[in-house]
């Protein structure tokens, strides 16, 4: 079977032919193989995402033809998962989606309007969430450029949904910089908590109102594999998602008789490409080292989304206060 851009980076690594060339590619960049081991269920193609930015299409493009004698075969994709998505599973129903520009973000608002619902698409990177509209022209995205930690902004992605709001999923976030307790600035702190734990709860403030008023709503929370244990990020990180796990679970439970639904998916590694702080602890960089690396698999966005779009959808009906770990089974080691 020939080598594809969707083939996986352990088909690559085992194949004759293609092992070498993922081989002396790292060994042109100095990055050790030896990386991929978490990733190798992964399709060749993920790596362009997971580099954020420094491995262009162009590099899996020559991958791809070195592999096949100069051409690029036509790609398999009856490999591995394939996304499904459910034809009007979201018909009639608006959902505001956060961090949409990018990644789980974008994975899940592409799905959401694809299986017919009205997306309110809010992400800080304006350009980016105008591509995610081009990309499904005929789709039902509002985007709403702006920065969720200022009021503002909260209230523009409110006044875009109007008087319905079916669902909510806060993914939008950013990571630390690995620090442990007795070395986090005061910087790092106060943004990762304002990102990750304050903009999720205003916006659920917001929202539950007209859910309440019309009786029924979901609202789905992106917490992390750092929501379940203490190895997984650093200080500001683990608190954030910690807490907005409790935020869950606390409007799970005050709201649930009125008919809204609040849940958590808690994903472990994620090909994304979240953005990394410049300047990371060197001590809790190392005393991580060895538990990240521990991660059984990486996943892609996608795979994410189906989790999120789940749990938002009128398919999880009895599902209230959940938090539901989609790693690969991380949480279990």
């Amino acid at each position: 079977m020939a080598l594809t851009a969707h083939s996986t980076i352990g088909d690559w690594l085992n194949d004759p032919t293609g092992g070498p060339l993922i081989r002396g590619l790292f060994a042109q960049t100095g990055a050790d193989p030896e990386l991929l081991t978490p990733v190798l269920g992964l399709p060749l193609q993920q790596l362009v995402a997971m580099s954020q930015g420094q491995l262009p299409q162009s590099v899996v493009d020559d991958l791809v033809r070195a592999a096949n004698g100069g051409e690029i075969p036509e790609d398999d994709t009856s490999e591995g998962w394939t996304e499904k998505p459910t034809s009007g599973r979201f018909a009639g129903k608006t959902v505001i989606v956060t961090g949409a520009a990018s990644g789980i973000g974008k994975a899940t608002a592409s799905r959401i309007a694809r299986e017919g619902g009205r997306v309110i698409a809010s992400d800080i990177a304006a350009e980016k969430l105008d591509a995610l509209k081009a990309e499904l022209p005929d789709a039902d995205i509002v985007t709403v450029a702006g920065d969720l930690t200022q009021q503002e902004a909260i209230d523009a992605v409110l006044a875009a949904a109007g008087d319905r709001i079916d669902g909510l999923a806060n993914v939008a976030g950013i990571n630390d910089d690995f620090s442990p307790a007795g070395e986090t600035p005061d910087a790092v702190w106060d943004r990762v908590i304002a990102i990750n734990l304050t903009a999720p709860f205003k916006l659920m403030r917001a929202v539950i109102p007209v859910m309440e008023a019309a009786g029924q709503g979901s609202i789905l929370n992106v917490s992390s594999e750092a929501g379940l244990r203490g190895n997984a990020s650093g200080n500001a990180y683990t608190a954030s998602k910690h807490g907005i796990i409790g935020v869950t679970k606390s409007a799970a439970f005050m709201y649930g008789p009125k008919g809204i639904r609040v849940n958590s998916v808690a994903p472990g590694g994620v090909a994304t490409g979240i953005p990394m702080p410049p300047h990371m602890s060197e001590y809790g960089s190392g005393r991580l080292a060895p538990f990240q690396q521990a991660i059984p698999t990486v996943a892609t966005a996608e795979h994410l989304a189906a989790s999120i779009t789940f749990l938002l959808s009128d398919d999880a009906v009895n599902i209230n206060g959940a938090i539901l770990a989609s790693d690969g089974g991380w949480s279990v080691q």
